[in-house]
């Protein structure tokens, strides 16, 4: 079965590739990122929570991480494997979270300039 895929833009205006799965999926042993996101309407995602890992195959975020996407509404993990080394994964993390601020991020992840959101 092929999953939908998904572009989420970041502050930069690069585009990025993502395949929307649902929460609990498993995945290869490979470096990618990933966003926990709900859909408020078909089609129409809001990210709540975006990371990166060395392993997709492992729990991609801690619990906290994962409960708050949750708590939040969370049903789906949109993820895509990068092989670009850390920097291009960190850097493709903060350009997203930059345009997004996501409930669920912590305050040292977010842009100086962005207004914090406060997570139920």
């Amino acid at each position: 079965m092929a999953h939908a895929e998904i572009y989420w833009e970041g502050q930069s205006g690069k585009e990025y590739q993502y395949w929307i799965h649902w929460i609990g999926t498993y995945f290869t042993n490979e470096p990618g990122n990933f966003i926990y996101a709900k859909e408020v309407e078909p089609g129409s995602w809001t990210p709540l929570y975006i990371g990166q890992t060395s392993s997709l195959e492992r729990r991609l975020a801690d619990d906290e991480k994962e409960a708050c996407a949750k708590r939040n509404g969370a049903t789906h993990v949109h993820v895509h494997t990068n092989r670009g080394g850390v920097a291009r994964q960190s850097a493709e993390k903060a350009d997203l979270i930059a345009k997004w601020n996501p409930v669920c991020q912590d305050q040292g992840e977010l842009p100086s300039e962005g207004v914090p959101q406060v997570k139920p």
